[in-house]
């Protein structure tokens, strides 16, 4: 960008300064010629002593100086304005592209987001039914069923109804037949039962809070059946 306002500095700037630069400058050396042929003499002019011809030719040429010395002036400040532009232009260009590159970064990062979160779902479908299976066996320590509701309510787990057991045992607290300390910690088997849910599920909300920075998917597990059991398995534990 720079090489190519130079060049339109030199084609388009520059040319008439250096016209008239050259123009005078030759219209000074024509005169100076004309002063020496007519004024002076050339057999004069060559027999002159050294500081004579000194004081002369610093007199001839001081104008001539000084006008080389005014256009470039013109000239450096031109090239230094185009150059201030073209650093400029190339500033423009550099945020240009750092606003691209932050676009690209947080498309990257929500691309990113979402896969996580993606994949939370799948595991999280895995641990679910890893909830479904505690919490059964945690409801046959604590009830007991005939054959046939058995089955039907594995069965209902197997066919994808991982909360099944959840609400049947959230069932109980809410209509008073069974206090969740005595369903849930009354025994070895069911403490160990509900402090291995207690485990998978503090293990799942870790994993929902890493991918979700909102906690919405947190939040909607919470309010699940496995949530739910939860809550009611950690404020019925004992102290």
């Amino acid at each position: 960008m720079v090489e190519a306002n130079t060049d339109v500095m030199g084609t388009e700037g520059s040319d008439w300064r250096l016209s008239l630069g050259l123009g005078l400058t030759g219209v000074w050396l024509f005169l100076g010629v004309l002063y020496i042929s007519n004024v002076v003499g050339w057999l004069d002019f060559v027999h002159q002593s050294a500081p004579e011809l000194g004081s002369f030719l610093e007199g001839a040429f001081a104008p001539l100086a000084f006008l080389w010395l005014v256009i470039g002036f013109f000239l450096q400040q031109r090239q230094l304005a185009e150059n201030t532009l073209a650093i400029q232009r190339q500033y423009e260009a550099l945020c240009r592209s750092a606003e691209q590159a932050e676009i690209q970064s947080r498309a990257i990062a929500s691309n990113e987001l979402h896969a996580r979160q993606d994949t939370f779902i799948d595991v999280s479908r895995m641990v679910s039914n890893q909830l479904g299976v505690i919490a059964g066996y945690l409801w046959m320590s604590s009830q007991s069923e005939d054959a046939q509701q058995i089955s039907e309510n594995w069965a209902a787990l197997g066919q994808g109804d991982h909360a099944v057991f959840s609400r049947l045992i959230i069932a109980l607290v809410f209509t008073g037949n069974a206090a969740a300390a005595d369903l849930c910690w009354s025994t070895p088997v069911r403490t160990r039962h509900s402090e291995e849910i207690i485990r998978v599920f503090e293990r799942l909300m870790r994993s929902a809070e890493e991918c979700d920075p909102d906690g919405m998917i947190a939040d909607a597990i919470k309010v699940e059946a496995h949530g739910r059991l939860y809550t009611f398995i950690c404020e019925s534990r004992p102290n």
